[in-house]
């Protein structure tokens, strides 16, 4: 029986691994074991609860203020017993994070196979996504098995001289995980009306509402300084907006969001005079659930992450990207994603343009998804059955 070890770090990472790990395990032919990282520690953790997921390792490298360098020295140091110890036939990784490109790295001191799930993506400027673009690239050139989830992700694969016969499209399994959420939240969509309004002030009262993510390093500084502007402005402009924002943990973050969306928090005005209502909700990081939840309720999203254009049009919901640059231009040729860069002014336009222009709405929302079906990870199982 082939020992398949997938290891991964982050919340994105867990929620795109789990429907492998899952159709791994019903297959019953391998024996499968996982490893964590917890770089991203509290956002990894609910989601391997949801998933019903229990590492069989786990590094808990996270530690306040640590750097690229930090992660990748103790991602390595931290692998090293568990790949002498469990010698497995195969590692999967996943996607482009800096425990993606240190535990491929590690696999290949230990002279193990790597499988790359979500291969491919780039957008040849390595210091756009940073440092994702150089990791996801580094673990293209470590893998012996590539499972691109889009022909484009194949391309660019060819384009770099990997062997056609270590390629697999297989879709993105991040819409499988997707799928799979979105259902049982529908089935209980109560309980989550009743939750939102409890736990965070947040009520779904008609009005329009835009979610908001944001955590790029590319953005730290004057990134966020005019997302957090442009949001005001939307917020000052549109009394039928409900902007929700559950807010990155990183500082670079947290500091310009506080400063400069603070004064705009969703409460009810006290004043009878006054009627009018702010229109900001500032939330901690969500657990996925929720997150799905909102992503489901959402008139369109505003994001600079990798994932929520794969996600939001898999459920009809158009995508604002506030970068330059996309690995996923697959959404951009389908016209289910915009990007509109971290500038103010581009940011706002492009905002109310789908607030207002109802053709411009259904043109995005009705674009055909190019990211899979949700089949992705039984794909890559059958694959791996035979290699």
């Amino acid at each position: 029986m082939k020992t398949v070890l997938l290891i991964f770090g982050t919340r994105p990472e867990a929620i795109k691994m789990a429907p492998v790990v899952l159709r791994l395990k019903e297959a019953g032919i391998f024996r499968v074991k996982v490893a964590v990282t917890a770089q991203h520690r509290q956002m990894l953790d609910q989601v391997l609860e949801i998933f019903e997921l229990r590492p069989d390792y786990d590094l808990n490298i996270m530690a306040p203020n640590q750097d690229l360098f930090d992660i990748t020295s103790r991602v390595l140091l931290g692998l090293k017993p568990i790949l002498k110890q469990e010698k497995p036939d195969l590692v999967l990784v996943h996607g482009d994070t800096t425990t993606t490109f240190a535990a491929a790295l590690a696999a290949f001191y230990s002279q193990t196979p790597v499988g790359h799930v979500e291969a491919g993506l780039r957008t040849r400027d390595k210091h756009r996504p940073y440092p994702e673009e150089l990791n996801r690239h580094l673990t293209g050139v470590i893998a012996d098995y590539h499972f691109a989830p889009t022909p484009w992700a194949r391309d660019n694969l060819l384009a770099e001289a990997i062997p056609p016969e270590r390629i697999w499209i297989t879709g993105n399994t991040v819409i499988d995980a997707l799928f799979l959420v979105a259902r049982r939240v529908q089935q209980e969509a109560s309980h989550w009306i009743e939750y939102f309004a409890r736990k965070h002030q947040v009520t779904f009262d008609g009005r329009s509402l835009l979610l908001v993510t944001g955590h790029r390093r590319e953005n730290f500084g004057d990134g966020f300084q005019h997302i957090c502007l442009a949001l005001r402005d939307l917020a000052e402009q549109n009394d039928n907006l409900h902007i929700v924002y559950p807010v990155h943990l990183n500082p670079n973050v947290q500091r310009p969001v506080r400063q400069i969306l603070g004064a705009c928090l969703d409460t009810p005005s006290t004043s009878s005079a006054n009627t009018h209502r702010s229109c900001i909700s500032l939330l901690p990081p969500l657990d996925y659930a929720p997150f799905v939840y909102l992503l489901s309720r959402c008139h369109f999203v505003l994001t600079d992450s990798g994932g929520i254009q794969e996600e939001a049009p898999a459920l009809g919901k158009p995508v604002l990207v506030m970068r330059d640059v996309t690995e996923r231009p697959e959404g951009l040729w389908a016209g289910t994603v915009r990007l509109v860069g971290a500038q103010r002014q581009q940011i706002t336009a492009a905002a109310n343009e789908l607030l207002t222009d109802p053709t411009c709405y259904q043109k995005m929302a009705q674009a055909a998804n190019p990211y899979g079906n949700g089949q992705a990870a039984e794909k890559i199982v059958d694959i791996l059955k035979t290699i």
